[in-house]
């Protein structure tokens, strides 16, 4: 089976080189896409431009590549390309699409959101993620293509807390309120994440019915200040800020009904972390 990964050079690109590299899947081998930067093998596509590289019929494409951060019209782009991923996969017979959402789809909430509530994003980045997930998934249901977007959460490691540790010490993590201990998130261990998606896409490739939207996270939202105290990190908290997000949680019921449930906690993430090892910036 071919397996087709967009935005290699990015973090969790680069999570996934390592990893499927480290523990072999050896039902398929992934041809990692990138704009620039390449590797030795890797397949070259600008996305928005170019043609695109060939596919097999049956492929499975896992679109991580996106734009993360700049003003509406950048963020825009983010749509341009699943759409322009969703026709060469329909053009080539694909067998099914993964495009890489995140959990910036939803708003706060006390309650851990659930696939089929209506997201209520609060920055342009959420709207951004979440305008391209209606325009692919109308599309790819109007052409009978098979799109699972993937709202993800922090990806261990690869995340703005964990990421830049090396050059941020004490590390310091929002003040939500007085008695809070900062953000709370979901997250997920970068192999964990691997893993994970390997199974789904093992399942996608075998004709398994997917469904459109999953959540993508370990189980129950942690708090960053638990991480980093559970990696022996220092910290410290900020000023106070008014306005920041205090909880956003993700049900994995859904996604534990297509892929066996892995360790969750602080503990878990961060034992997940170091044996994996520093993601590249």
């Amino acid at each position: 089976m071919q397996v087709l990964v967009t935005g290699a050079n990015g973090r969790l690109g680069q999570i996934l080189r390592q990893f499927w590299a480290r523990d072999a899947v050896p039902e398929f081998s992934p041809d990692w896409c990138a704009r620039s930067g390449l590797q030795t093998g890797d397949v070259g596509w600008d996305i928005l431009s170019g043609p695109a590289p060939a596919l097999a019929k049956g492929a499975v494409i896992v679109h991580l590549a996106g734009i993360l951060r700049g003003d509406k019209a950048a963020l825009a782009t983010n749509s341009d390309m699943a759409l322009a991923v969703c026709r060469a996969a329909k053009t080539a017979g694909a067998a099914h699409v993964f495009l890489a959402s995140s959990a910036a789809v939803y708003g706060p909430g006390h309650q851990d959101h659930t696939e089929v509530e209506a997201p209520a994003p609060c920055t342009d980045y959420g709207h951004a993620k979440l305008a391209m997930e209606r325009e692919a998934l109308i599309w790819a249901q109007r052409v009978g293509l098979g799109v699972t977007c993937l709202r993800i959460g922090n990806v261990l490691g690869a995340d703005a807390l964990f990421g830049e540790i090396s050059s941020r010490s004490p590390v310091v993590v929002d003040r939500i309120d007085e008695n809070c201990c900062g953000p709370v998130r979901p997250f997920i261990g970068p192999a964990a994440f691997a893993r994970v998606l390997a199974a789904l896409v093992l399942r996608a490739g075998c004709s398994v019915t997917m469904p459109h939207i999953l959540n993508l996270a370990a189980t129950g939202p942690v708090a960053m200040a638990d991480l980093l105290e559970a990696a022996q990190i220092p910290y410290q908290f900020g000023p106070l800020k008014q306005g920041l997000i205090g909880r956003v949680g993700l049900s994995t019921k859904r996604l534990h009904s297509l892929v066996p449930e892995f360790q969750s906690g602080a503990a878990a993430l961060v034992a997940d972390w170091q044996r994996f090892g520093r993601v590249p910036a």
